[in-house]
């Protein structure tokens, strides 16, 4: 639910997209790449990837790692309750009226076009549909982050 500030930003220019800087590049439109990378590399029991699928008639899609207590994206860690409480706030600024669910997604849909779109309301890019790779990118970001605690 970032909202580049970038003058001229387009979604839909690739080039453009690749060359935002990580933090930005993994808050709109990549967050999807980074969870998977994450539960790829850290992944464990109680773990899951959540999407916050906006309400019929909003915009705002967003995907985390749920650790129980924590949640884990583009930030890094921060408690879980903050962090919702944080989302739903900025979202409702931005976009009065703001509702959104929380929706589990295996990881194989994170990195599945086809696969994704069988949920009502999202549409994900694979890795490879990027200018470059998104994975090499979001597995180099992680190392910018400790492993979560047990």
């Amino acid at each position: 639910m970032y909202q580049p500030r970038t003058p001229g930003y387009r979604k839909s220019d690739a080039q453009m997209r690749w060359a935002l800087p990580d933090r930005v590049f993994f808050a709109c439109g990549a967050c999807h790449i980074l969870a998977h990378a994450f539960l790829a590399r850290w992944g464990r029991s109680g773990m899951r990837a959540l999407w916050i699928k906006p309400a019929a008639g909003h915009t705002g899609n967003h995907i985390f790692i749920d650790g129980g207590g924590w949640a884990f994206d583009y930030h890094g860690y921060a408690e879980k309750d903050r962090f919702l409480a944080h989302t739903w706030r900025g979202a409702r600024r931005r976009w009065p009226g703001w509702q959104a669910s929380l929706i589990e997604l295996p990881a194989d849909i994170l990195v599945s076009e086809v696969k994704s779109r069988g949920y009502d309301g999202l549409w994900l890019r694979e890795p490879g549909q990027f200018l470059h790779d998104a994975m090499p990118r979001a597995e180099a970001y992680l190392s910018r982050f400790p492993a979560p605690r047990p």
